[in-house]
């Protein structure tokens, strides 16, 4: 038995508590497979409205693999092949892809495609929709192209008190996949206060891979005094991630990658945790594991998972006929 007096190195004091389920969800790992495999099947170029995913270093991986990213479809020669982004699309882009001629290949997450359903579906009924997102995201931009008219967007609990809908006992709300669920759970239930018939989707709309992450950092923060996500600033889930550590009262942050991590965020910290946003690869992860234990002394290192993920999504129809492929997808 060791002496009570025996001394730890501070290696030994210093520990990382790495996150699980984290980085890349189903619909990120098709969405990437498809620029790849069209890459492979049809060759370079091939033209990719908005990034496909939210990472820049996938993106960047992508750009040199032959894909060119465009951000609107008249930059798309007329007769190319154009892929849309998981993050889905408006009738208005599909529309515009036809009248160019253009060959699409659709890499929108399936369950970013429930809730345009959905939307779809209410619409039809006659329902006034109260749509739970970010204005500026691009899936908020192509769900609410499915029913502009009869559409509300909602960002915070305080944008309730300003909705005015026609008939209050035919309202919906459907939210955006990505987005908090602390937050969301508060604007729903000021849309219920004001509008006490409000229905909602049949299945929940934020993804599984967005609620697994964030219930993973509220179960870490109790055991760390940090957290680093890895994720890109334009990465709705990875940003929700910070935003839940904070709210716990544990100091977050989310960086690109290793090179953004800055040594005043370290002082003083001995146990770190890090998770990864659903577009964000794993090796990415790695080199921060090892950047911390060879830069910065955190010698110990423990993997917490809360949940196993094994979700797999089939490849867009073009695709999976051409190339013959099988399901793919993600496990934790």
């Amino acid at each position: 038995m060791p002496n009570s007096s025996t001394s730890t190195s501070p290696a030994e004091n210093k520990k990382i508590i790495l996150l699980s389920p984290r980085g890349f969800c189903a619909g990120v790992v098709r969405a990437i497979d498809v620029v790849k495999i069209a890459l492979d099947v049809y060759g370079a170029p091939i033209y990719v409205r908005k990034e496909i995913v939210h990472n820049r270093h996938v993106v960047e991986e992508l750009k040199a693999a032959g894909a060119i990213f465009v951000n609107e479809l008249n930059e798309v020669p007329s007769g190319a092949r154009v892929i849309f982004s998981a993050h889905g699309v408006s009738p208005a882009v599909r529309t515009a892809a036809a009248e160019r001629n253009l060959n699409v290949i659709d890499a929108t997450c399936p369950l970013v495609t429930k809730v345009h359903l959905e939307a779809m579906r209410y619409a039809k009924k006659g329902f006034s929709i109260a749509l739970v997102g970010h204005s500026n995201h691009e899936e908020i931009e192509g769900t609410m192209g499915e029913a502009p008219e009869c559409t509300s967007i909602v960002e915070k609990p305080e944008d309730v008190a300003g909705l005015n809908f026609p008939d209050p006992e035919k309202i919906v709300y459907l939210t955006q996949t990505t987005l908090s669920l602390d937050e969301t759970r508060d604007i729903i239930a000021a849309l219920k206060e004001k509008y006490p018939s409000i229905q909602g989707p049949p299945a929940q709309d934020i993804c599984y891979a967005t609620e697994n992450r964030q219930i993973a950092v509220k179960a870490v923060a109790p055991l760390c005094e940090l957290l680093l996500v890895v994720g890109s600033q334009n990465s709705s889930n990875s940003r929700r991630l910070v935003e839940v550590c904070e709210k716990a009262g544990v100091p977050a942050y989310l960086v690109d990658d290793k090179a953004e991590v800055k040594a005043s965020w370290l002082v003083g910290v001995n146990k770190v945790s890090i998770t990864a946003g659903a577009s964000a690869p794993e090796n990415l992860v790695e080199e921060l594991i090892a950047f911390l234990q060879v830069e910065h002394g955190f010698g110990a290192m423990v993997e917490m998972e809360i949940k196993e993920e094994d979700v797999r999504f089939t490849l867009p129809t073009e695709l999976h006929t051409i190339a013959n492929l099988t399901p793919v997808g993600a496990n934790g």
